[in-house]
């Protein structure tokens, strides 16, 4: 608790740098290319995934509490501390936690894409305990909103005349980076566009209000306090809350703020790693301009299949594995890491 209070005052632009995290990722490319690279790097790091019950729990009392009082949590959608309408509040006493079925006046989890509308549904493991896009909120405004699509709108967070959920004016640009990371993290079983209503002007996958959103309401410091604790706690990051443009360089639209001005200057792609054939049937051959201390295989649901701390003259046997695409999660010295997408085909 102690960490996530002193980084709670660290000066803002101290997170305009390039997190390590990220060193190895092409950033001269764009669209479908940085997708693919971004979405292999926060997949081979998802390291550890949190137990719904209790571990989620324990990650909402770090990663959502109240940085003017640290007794309070924050309810996503809320908007007014002083309303007597408990749906309305935008804190509340952190340890107001329910676990029962009478949970009127206390907060609960909200799967911000919501389980129901994932394919399969999401459950309570894999994307249905990633805590990158679970947040606490009031237990009567969970019921309120449940499966709704978000909509575009203005104000407080309100359900519209269609029956779509607009998530306020000071929550949406959080929405559309978790729906952001959700999409790049589970691929086809999360695509934003179930959960995002409208047109799809800018890019048939991404709908425009998240794109809009995004732009529009840039990532607050509780955004980048959330996105270190959970690095710590899962092992990955989001994306799309380090620097909100990369939305715009992969999908377009309005452009996003960009927290990185040096990113596509090529002093910054530290590392070269190249790996051959790809796709490959047996034998992958791995080069680098430097030098690699170890290499993990992750399917893309982020199970590790393997970790080898040395390479045999530069290569991996990978014969006995079934078609399909892989996570190589390559390690260096000083914690630097690189991945990269690995297609075997028989």
């Amino acid at each position: 608790m102690k960490k996530l209070y002193l980084l709670l005052f660290i000066p803002f632009h101290l997170f305009a740098q390039i997190p390590d995290y990220y060193l190895g990722i092409d950033f001269t490319k764009t669209g479908s290319e940085l997708e693919a690279e971004l979405s292999a790097l926060v997949i081979a790091t998802h390291s550890y995934e949190l137990i719904y019950t209790p571990e989620v729990w324990d990650a909402l009392l770090q990663t959502d509490l109240d940085p003017e009082n640290s007794e309070n949590i924050l309810l996503i959608y809320g908007f007014d501390d002083a309303s007597e309408n408990p749906m309305d509040q935008r804190t509340r006493d952190k340890d107001e936690s329910c676990h029962s079925s009478n949970c009127n006046g206390k907060w609960v989890r909200e799967h911000v894409y919501p389980k129901s509308l994932g394919n399969p549904n999401l459950g309570t493991t894999g994307p249905g305990s990633d805590a990158h896009h679970i947040r606490a909120i009031d237990s009567q405004k969970n019921n309120s909103r449940s499966n709704r699509r978000f909509s575009d709108g203005e104000g407080d967070s309100h359900i519209d005349s269609y029956g779509l959920f607009y998530p306020g004016d000071e929550w949406k640009g959080d929405v559309a980076r978790m729906m952001m990371y959700m999409s790049i993290r589970y691929l086809e079983r999360t695509p934003a566009n179930v959960v995002g209503s409208g047109s799809n002007t800018y890019h048939p996958d991404m709908p425009d209000i998240f794109l809009e959103w995004n732009a529009e309401d840039p990532p607050s410091e509780v955004e980048f306090v959330r996105n270190i604790v959970l690095e710590e706690m899962q092992g990955n990051r989001n994306p799309f809350i380090d620097n909100p443009y990369l939305a715009t360089r992969i999908w377009g639209g309005p452009e996003a703020e960009n927290l990185w001005p040096n990113m596509e200057l090529e002093e910054v792609q530290a590392i070269k790693t190249e790996v051959f054939p790809n796709p490959t049937d047996s034998m992958l051959s791995i080069q680098s301009n430097k030098e690699i201390e170890s290499v993990s295989l992750y399917t893309f649901s982020g199970k590790m299949i393997f970790c080898q701390s040395k390479l045999r003259n530069d290569s991996l046997d990978l014969s006995l594995l079934p078609e399909g695409n892989y996570i190589l999660l390559v390690n260096y010295e000083n914690n630097l890491r690189d991945s990269i997408k690995i297609i075997v085909k028989k």
